[in-house]
C-alpha cells in the first residue's frame, strides 16, 4: 500500500510530500494521520526547514468525499478532527515551512498550504474554497486571516479560483516562480534559512504567530520575551563577531 504521505529529512531539510496522486491527493483519514506523523518526525530529526509538496499535478484536491460515503455524522466529525488536528500540526512547526503549490489546491488543499510560513507557487497554481457550495464548512478561519474576510467570502460564496498571481496579490502566496526556475529557487531559500541560527528563526516565527493573535502590548511583550531568550543564547554575538 502507497503510503499516503513521504517523509525525508537530509541535512536539517526536510519534505514532506503528500503522495495519493491517483486521487488528486484528496485528504482523507489515512492522510491526516501521516501529516500529523511527518511534523512529528521533523521535530525529532531536528529540521531547520520544511518543505510541503506533491506528488503529481494536484497539490490537493481537497477532502476525500470517496471516503465519507456511508458515514454517520460521529464519522464524519471524527474525520474532521483529524483534518484539523493535520492543519494545525503544520502550522505548529517551529521551524519555517514552505508550502511549493504547482497545481490546484482545493478546500483541504488551501488549508494545508496557508498552514505553512508562506507560500511558492507555479502559474499553474489555483486556490479554491467552495464547501459551502457542497453543504458543507471549511476554510472559513484561517484563510479570512490571511487574504481579509470580504475576498474570503467571494472564494467560499461563488467557489471561484484564485490563480497564482492574484493569490500573490492577496498575500496568500509570496512568490510565483516559472517551473523551470522553481528548483533554483527552492535551493536558495532553503540553503538561506538552513544557514540561519535555528533559535532565532524559531523566535521570529514565534514572535510573528502569537504577536498578531494579540492587542500591540501584547505583542510587543512577546517579542521582548524573545528578545531576552536571544540575548541569554548568545547566538547573536558570534554572528556579529563575524560580520566584524
Amino acid at each position: 500500500m502507497t503510503e499516503a504521505v513521504l517523509y525525508d529529512c537530509k541535512d536539517g531539510l526536510a519534505h514532506i510530500t503528500l503522495n495519493r496522486p491517483d486521487a488528486r491527493n484528496a485528504l482523507n483519514s489515512v492522510m491526516c494521520e501521516a501529516l500529523v506523523a511527518a511534523t512529528r518526525r521533523a521535530r525529532e530529526d531536528g529540521a531547520r526547514c520544511v518543505l510541503v509538496q506533491a506528488m503529481g499535478s494536484v497539490f490537493c484536491a481537497g477532502a476525500d468525499l470517496k471516503e465519507r460515503q456511508g458515514m454517520g455524522d460521529d464519522a464524519i466529525r471524527a474525520r474532521r478532527l483529524k483534518a484539523f488536528a493535520a492543519y494545525e500540526a503544520v502550522e505548529h512547526l517551529p521551524m519555517p515551512a514552505i508550502a511549493v503549490v504547482e497545481g490546484p489546491a482545493v478546500g483541504s488543499g488551501v488549508e494545508i498550504a496557508a498552514a505553512c510560513d508562506f507560500i511558492i507557487a507555479t502559474p499553474s497554481a489555483t486556490f479554491r474554497t467552495p464547501e459551502a457550495l457542497w453543504g458543507t464548512v471549511g476554510a472559513t478561519q484561517r484563510l479570512p486571516r490571511i487574504i481579509g474576510k470580504r475576498l474570503a467570502k467571494d472564494l467560499m460564496f461563488t467557489g471561484r479560483a484564485l490563480s497564482a498571481e492574484e493569490a500573490r496579490e492577496a498575500g496568500l502566496v509570496a512568490r510565483v516562480v516559472a517551473p523551470e526556475a522553481l528548483a533554483a529557487c527552492l535551493t536558495e531559500i532553503t540553503t538561506t534559512i538552513l544557514k540561519a541560527p535555528p533559535a532565532a528563526m524559531a523566535l521570529a516565527k514565534r514572535c510573528v504567530d502569537e504577536g498578531l493573535e494579540r492587542d500591540s502590548r501584547g505583542a510587543l511583550a512577546t517579542e521582548i520575551l524573545a528578545i531576552e531568550e536571544s540575548l541569554a543564547a548568545a547566538e547573536w554575538r558570534k554572528r556579529m563577531q563575524g560580520f566584524a
